[in-house]
């Protein structure tokens, strides 16, 4: 066990800076606020928090499945305007606002514009006397904002809740707008329901704030993903077959292990645990590459994926290398991990299980000025579980904090750093006999010393930039760095011979130092553009990667063991060197694709992609021949909607991985080259609330390698 106080009190006094700095401000702003507001009545009051109970017992932030705005109208009324966001689930969504100058700002989080002819941003100049401008545009992190410049003040607004969807009801500043009100009523055509709160006026020199209550949405069906265009693309427009499995069914079901959560998924099977040290998967029959926010996990994943920082788990099935490089025609899982939220949130989770698992875990997120341009948020998990193996202990710890700076209103910075520590055993199960059967011993019985333990960490930071040039051009930069390590004072103590006589096995002691470092930087810029009646999406990437590794190890044997009858008085012999190496390997990548809009029911997806690679190595100080490889990678797709609830789709893509392995002559070979045929039909039922994908595929892989029989160890 750790000596883990050090940090866990560290952790606690963060946290308690943190939940004290956000309630400060809370009460500072609802403070400000009753300036503004009528006496309501006791039902309607929002009671001040006065227990810690109260926080843990916070409805969780609308991470996922954002509501769907369909359209916006702009009428005319007696005092000013109404903006209406057209939209079947209006009750569920919270509204907050702020003022800059004459600007009245609404935010509106857990929303996503999905507005016809796929426009992206609404915009009405000079509606009224008063009021120069009204635009609508959507952020990222699923944030839709309104917009109201007054001509020589900010705007008042009062909140109405319809069938219709949200209505912002919009007044110019006094000393603009004069205009006396006729004799009809402007309740009349302002439905609310029987619970709406009281509707608070913006002024000239005090933010507002919007609040409608209402029921959360579950949000177990995610309307759109990233992973597959690196675009907010509605899945419905997609021409491939991704599975999004969002926070709330992660939530609902306990999940603690990636293993958990893609079970969901059809067509993803858990493949090997490497020793019971990390998980991997195949999809569609290969292996695939499990993914972290876009990057590769690859190296730097030395031990089991930490769920506690996962937000939603997003996978593309098919040849992805268009978008995401070297990778194999199964496709990829993507963990997406939690962002900063700037309305406070405080969550703490304890689970206890079989075999003596206990699992705390913390979330806290919130605003950390009065302004709302800086947030945080951080998840701590720590993990102590024995096992149904004999003696078998594992034991983790995580700390991943994120800060979230909003520069201006087009840009901001967001910093991730995450740090586990893990020790478990290597275990690679039972034996098999001659006979191709497993002995018949318990299950449970650990064949060789589960006291030595491999010890992982990983280190992670990165930065990502986004910017707004305008609503038709954004940029996206991210830099990565890791840093992972493998190793233990014992490291492990298992079976490394064959068997005579189907009862005794050789075991062997070695002991391995394992480092890992990965420097990544990606960039992604995204115009929006149109050609006659023809709209375009296009993304235009580059990416660069250095990765290096080390490596040394020393070995020994250490006695028999008789599976039936074991004994765990091991006897060792003399350590011996087992090898030192060095790897480096570099990348270069650019990407270029285009989302193309025909027609509003006919969409055509083109795009392709240059991977450069090389690869260099020393084994015992001897440098091994480096390895260079290049490849093009081609996408087509497209999807046509018959009806609104249906897509069909087709597209033709195709992978790139390298090959690793050695001929006889010592010359490297040509990379394997995956491609992927696939047709489908997606629907959206009950008002999106079902979804659905039936997809009929061809994948087939080239230049596979295989074991040279006449010269082991070299490939053919």
């Amino acid at each position: 066990m750790w000596n883990l106080q050090l940090p866990l009190l560290v952790a606690t006094l963060v946290s308690v800076f943190f939940v004290q700095t956000v309630l400060a401000q809370e009460m500072s702003q609802s403070e400000n606020l009753t300036k503004n507001r009528e006496i309501r009545s006791l039902r309607q009051i929002k009671w001040p928090i006065t227990h810690a109970s109260q926080l843990l017992s916070q409805s969780p932030p609308q991470t996922t499945s954002p509501i769907q705005v369909t359209g916006i109208r702009l009428s005319k009324t007696d005092l000013g305007i109404e903006v209406i966001l057209e939209t079947k689930q209006g009750d569920r969504l919270q509204p907050t606002s702020r003022t800059e100058a004459n600007n009245l700002i609404i935010e509106i989080p857990n929303s996503k514009l999905i507005l016809p002819n796929d426009q992206k941003e609404y915009r009405n100049d000079n509606p009224i006397s008063g009021i120069t401008s009204v635009t609508v545009t959507q952020l990222d992190g699923n944030i839709s904002r309104v917009t109201v410049t007054g001509s020589a003040g900010v705007p008042q607004a009062e909140l109405f809740d319809s069938d219709q969807g949200l209505i912002f009801g919009l007044t110019p500043s006094a000393s603009t707008a004069q205009q006396p009100p006729t004799s009809q009523p402007p309740t009349q055509d302002k439905p609310t329901p029987e619970n709406q709160p009281e509707k608070p006026s913006a002024s000239t020199d005090e933010p507002i704030e919007l609040v409608v209550t209402g029921d959360q949405d579950t949000g177990y069906n995610a309307p759109d993903a990233a992973t597959a265009t690196k675009t907010d693309t509605p899945l419905r427009d997609i021409p491939a077959s991704i599975q999004v499995i969002p926070q709330q069914v992660i939530r609902d079901q306990g999940a603690i292990s990636v293993r958990d959560v893609v079970r969901n998924v059809s067509g993803v099977t858990y493949a090997s645990s490497f020793g019971s040290r990390r998980e991997s998967f195949t999809v569609r029959g290969f292996g695939t590459e499990t993914f972290l926010n876009g990057f590769r996990g690859e190296d730097f994943t030395r031990t089991q994926e930490e769920s506690a920082n996962i937000d939603r788990i997003e996978i593309l099935k098919g040849p992805a290398s268009i978008l995401y490089g070297r990778v194999d025609p199964s496709g990829i899982i993507n963990l997406v991990t939690k962002k900063p939220l700037f309305n406070p949130f405080y969550e703490l989770n304890f689970t206890a299980g079989s075999y003596s698992f206990y699992r705390p875990t913390l979330d806290f997120t919130g605003p950390l000025n009065d302004e709302k341009t800086l947030a945080y948020r951080l998840n701590i998990a720590y993990e102590d579980a024995g096992s149904f193996r004999d003696r078998v202990q594992t034991e983790r710890f995580f700390f991943a904090p994120s800060f979230t700076y909003k520069l201006s209103e087009n840009t901001s910075l967001n910093l991730d750093v995450s740090y586990l520590r893990d020790a478990r055993p290597i275990d690679r199960g039972l034996v098999v006999l001659s006979d191709n059967k497993v002995p018949n011993i318990p299950l449970g019985r650990y064949l060789g010393d589960p006291t030595k333990q491999e010890q992982f960490t990983q280190t992670l930071v990165a930065l990502y930039l986004d910017h707004r040039f305008n609503s038709n051009l954004s940029l996206k930069s991210v830099f990565r760095y890791t840093a992972s390590t493998e190793s233990g004072p014992g490291a492990t103590l298992q079976i490394f011979d064959d068997t005579k006589d189907d009862r005794t096995f050789g075991l062997g002691d070695s002991i391995g130092n394992q480092y890992y470092e990965t420097y990544s930087w990606q960039n992604d810029l995204t115009a929006k553009i149109k050609t006659g009646a023809i709209q375009h999406t296009v993304l235009l990437g580059l990416e660069l990667t250095r990765e290096k590794s080390f490596f040394s190890g020393t070995s020994r044997s250490a006695g028999f063991i008789d599976v039936f009858n074991p004994s765990y008085n091991f006897t060792f012999g003399e350590f011996d060197p087992l090898r030192t190496g060095n790897d480096i390997t570099e990348t270069f990548d650019i990407y270029l694709q285009d989302q193309i809009t025909l027609l509003n029911n006919l969409k055509l997806l083109l795009g392709g992609r240059f991977d450069t690679y090389h690869y260099e190595s020393t084994s015992n100080d001897v440098a091994n021949t480096p390895d260079n490889a290049d490849a093009f990678t081609p996408r087509i797709g497209i999807v046509y909607q018959p009806i609104k609830e249906v897509s069909l789709y087709s597209s033709y893509s195709q992978s790139f991985t390298p090959n690793s392995g050695r001929s006889i002559s010592n010359q490297p070979f040509d990379p394997q080259r995956g491609t992927g045929y696939e047709v489908g039909v997606k629907t959206d039922l009950l008002n999106s609330r079902l979804s659905s994908t039936l997809a009929y595929y061809d994948t087939r892989l080239k230049n596979i390698l295989t074991d040279d029989l006449d010269n082991p160890g070299y490939s053919i």
